[in-house]
């Protein structure tokens, strides 16, 4: 009987949504008395569902990070979707870091689910 039956297993992130999380993160650290002076930029690449945070400080990349995660939760996008790349250094002493935006169910996690 189980041969019958089949599964779907959608796993998309809606940029769109995506991208209201990211404004509104940017918005809000703009107005964060501690992050104001920042210059933290945050920026969504939708060809290559990336976001590229650039800011001078880990404490700054840090609480911008968070800040972003607590968006995407409000805008009903799981962070799980986030996958982070090591924080690297930028011009001038900045701090840059990569998050890549999960699209789909990789082969191996495909396997253990069916």
């Amino acid at each position: 009987m189980a041969q019958n039956h089949s599964m779907d297993i959608v796993s998309e992130i809606d940029l769109q949504e995506a991208d209201n999380a990211v404004n509104q993160a940017i918005k809000e650290i703009h107005q964060r008395y501690d992050l104001k002076d920042s210059n933290t930029t945050i920026e969504l690449n939708k060809k290559d569902k990336n976001i590229i945070i650039n800011t001078r400080d880990d404490y700054s990349r840090k609480a911008s990070i968070d800040i972003l995660q607590s968006k995407f939760i409000k805008r009903g996008i799981s962070i799980k979707a986030l996958k982070m790349d090591e924080p690297e250094a930028a011009a001038n002493g900045r701090l840059r870091q990569k998050l890549n935006l999960l699209n789909g169910i990789s082969k191996d996690d495909a396997k253990i689910i069916t």
